[in-house]
Order: C-alpha cells, then sequence, then structure tokens
C-alpha cells in the first residue's frame, strides 16, 4: 500500500470517528409527558409550557399525552413511556393511584419528575409543585381579613382523591378556626368548572335567603368564576365575594381584573422547570428531591402591579 492510499484511509477512518463523536455530541433526549387531564385551563397551560420550554432545546425531543381524566388511560402512558425506553418521563398525575406505575418506571431505571400532584412513597426522582398548604393557609388567612372574622363561607373543593384537594382546604380550615367564619356548605367539585356550577347552584338552594353568604371559595379559578355566574344569574353575586386559586393571566388574573373575583392565589405549574431538571438530570447533576415554587395573591390594589409575593 502506497503512502497516499494509507493518509487517505486513515482522512476516512478520522471522518467516521468525527462524525459518531458529531453524532454523539447531537444525542437528542426523549421525555415522555403525561397529563392527566388537559381540559382544565390551568393544565392547558401548563402543556403549552412544556412545549414552549421543551421547544427551546433542539436535542429534547418531547412526546406528549393527555390522559382525558382516565386512570387506567394515564397508567398505560407510563408503560408506554417505559416499553419505548425514553430518557425522562414527566408525569402530572390524576390522584396517588398512579403509585405504582410512577414506581415501576423508577425502579426500570428511568428518572421521574412528577408535577403538581404527589404520588405515595419516595420511588420518584423529583417532585416539582407550589406548596398547596401554604396556599391554603394563605387563602384562610385572606378570608377572616376579607369577612372581618365573621361570616358565612361556602368552599368548592377539588377532587377529593387528588392531594392538592386536601392541601388547599385542611390549612384553609384551620386558619379561619377561632374566628366567627363558618363554612355552611362545602361539596366536591372535581376541579371542573361544570361540576362547581351544579355545586354552586346546590349550594343556593340549600341557603336561599338573601345576605346568608358572605364568600365563596373556590379550589381552582374556575371553580371561583362558575360560583360568580350562578350567583350572578340567582341576582346575588353583589351579595357575596369570590376567591379562587391558580391566577392564570387570562382567567384568574383576568376576573381580578373585571371584578369577578375579589382573589386569587398562584399555582405555578413547574413545566418549564421540569426541563430544566430534566436537563440537569441528562447532564448527570443531581437533582433535589423536591423543588417548592412560590405563591402570588392577586387582588383589584395589586393586580395591575404583579400581584405580592405570600407565604414563606
Amino acid at each position: 500500500m502506497n503512502r497516499r492510499c494509507f493518509l487517505s484511509m486513515g482522512v476516512a477512518v478520522l471522518g467516521l470517528a468525527g462524525g459518531a463523536l458529531g453524532q454523539e455530541a447531537k444525542k437528542t433526549y426523549t421525555i415522555g409527558f403525561s397529563q392527566c387531564n388537559s381540559a382544565e385551563p390551568w393544565r392547558a397551560q401548563m402543556d403549552a409550557d412544556m412545549k414552549a420550554a421543551a421547544k427551546g432545546h433542539v436535542e429534547i425531543r418531547l412526546v406528549a399525552k393527555d390522559a382525558q381524566n382516565d386512570r387506567a388511560r394515564q397508567m398505560s402512558h407510563v408503560k408506554e413511556f417505559v416499553t419505548a425506553k425514553v430518557d425522562a418521563i414527566v408525569i402530572s398525575p390524576l390522584d396517588t393511584s398512579l403509585t405504582q406505575a410512577v414506581a415501576e418506571a423508577f425502579d426500570a431505571g428511568i428518572p421521574v419528575i412528577v408535577l403538581d400532584r404527589k404520588v405515595l412513597g419516595d420511588k420518584y426522582t423529583v417532585f416539582i409543585g407550589a406548596d398547596n398548604r401554604v396556599i391554603g393557609a394563605e387563602v384562610g388567612k385572606w378570608v377572616a381579613k376579607a369577612l372581618g372574622g365573621e361570616g358565612n363561607v361556602v368552599e368548592l373543593k377539588g377532587l377529593s382523591s387528588s392531594t392538592p384537594a386536601a392541601d388547599r382546604s385542611e390549612p384553609f380550615r384551620e386558619a379561619i378556626k377561632g374566628t366567627k367564619v363558618k363554612v355552611v356548605y362545602d361539596a366536591d367539585m372535581e376541579w371542573l368548572k361544570s361540576k362547581a356550577r351544579e355545586k354552586m347552584q346546590a349550594a343556593l338552594a340549600r341557603n336561599p335567603e338573601t345576605g346568608s353568604i358572605q364568600l365563596v371559595y373556590g379550589a381552582n379559578d374556575p371553580a371561583a368564576i362558575a360560583a360568580y355566574e350562578v350567583a350572578k344569574d340567582a341576582g346575588r353575586e353583589k351579595e357575596m365575594k369570590f376567591v379562587g386559586v391558580d391566577a392564570l393571566p387570562n382567567e384568574g388574573i383576568e376576573a381580578v381584573r373585571k371584578g369577578i373575583l375579589d382573589a386569587t392565589f398562584e399555582y405555578p405549574n413547574g413545566a418549564r422547570e421540569a426541563v430544566a431538571t430534566a436537563l440537569d438530570v441528562f447532564a448527570g447533576r443531581t437533582a433535589p428531591k423536591s423543588i417548592t415554587l412560590g405563591t402570588r395573591l392577586y387582588t383589584k390594589e395589586n393586580v395591575d402591579k404583579g400581584g405580592e409575593k405570600v407565604g414563606p
């Protein structure tokens, strides 16, 4: 073999090696994302934020699925992701019934980032979410102050089997203890505006006298807005205050601006933080077991100033 052929072969080998290295440097990572119910506005915003955050990183391929409020469907999503050997799973679970599916994915060696609603145990990589117990307590403090420590309240709770529902309710009840604020009606509206309308109609039927309800606390903004609409249809909206949780720009915050809601507490969805955490994991960096997001209170007095931070 002459010197020229040898050099040519050497260049070809280096070229192949360089191509392989280039491919390694451009490695793509697949993230499987399972949303429990994209029909909820807050979760639709989470979906949009997940897609926007992933789009900002060419190395990420996002596969997003909507469980449509179906436990079995969401369990199936996780199993599909495990079978496909995705590089990470991001899941916002319907409720704690997803615990085993998440644990099986984690045991299979796939990093699992849990958003918003917790699962039981510790078989997941990271949980990201705002502290619903802090939010529930802050709502209770605000309600007690807004009512001057006395009044009748309707509480429209979230899905009873989901941890945020309990976390937004129990501290709220604790915060109004020792006052003359009384919950005269409460019901599970399953995080759905249509259900909240039904429950608010029942609340008015149970408390038909004018002035018998001073405030409605909706565990999310759609519930609080639905309560306002039902009260308005009955000609009773002016006798009540309405407070919700989520503070989406085009929903809760806008409702405060329009005078529909008296207050809303922000519940950030954690989508951007989930993508950032996945990138840390892919890079071999250790992620904290839990990432707690803060909250802000929006009222007509501060809404145009970006609200105010509340809680610890």
